[in-house]
């Protein structure tokens, strides 16, 4: 039997809870940290995002309103329209409003990195061009695990 069998059986013999997304994640509008100037250039030094296939549109040289994204304190940053999400763990602005800012609700009960790949798993794709996050995306239920495992 393997580690996370043992985990399993020992801490949720009956069965791991589910939840929705927008129970154990916690989402912000992204605002303040949207990009003012167009006017990339790579020899600044703070990246633009966007969640889509892109992610890094340019570099600004803005210095007031960056996300303060870092190894220890990560973000999913979620296309509010295609869905599409992405991991940030380093300093960024933002191209638009039209996504969101997702981190863990409690850190000591929720992996955000367990939680983005579970995003990664689930098909859904969205049929018309509305705000997806709030209406259904956050509905989704998925298993969590205690931490431990």
């Amino acid at each position: 039997m393997s580690k996370l069998d043992e985990l399993i059986n020992k801490l949720c013999p009956d069965g791991v809870e589910y939840k929705q997304l927008g129970e154990v994640l916690d989402y912000k509008q992204p605002y303040k940290f949207i990009v003012q100037s167009t006017k990339y250039d790579d020899e600044f030094e703070t990246p633009v995002l966007t969640a889509g296939q892109t992610f890094i549109l340019g570099y600004t040289n803005e210095k007031d309103g960056i996300y303060e994204a870092t190894k220890e304190n990560p973000v999913i940053i979620f296309d509010d329209f295609t869905t599409a999400n992405k991991w940030v763990d380093f300093r960024f602005k933002v191209k638009s409003s039209a996504m969101k800012l997702l981190t863990s609700k409690d850190n000591n009960k929720y992996n955000i990195r367990y939680l983005f790949h579970v995003l990664q798993t689930i098909k859904y794709t969205p049929v018309d061009h509305s705000r997806q996050w709030i209406e259904k995306y956050s509905k989704f239920r998925i298993p969590v695990p205690p931490i431990e495992v």
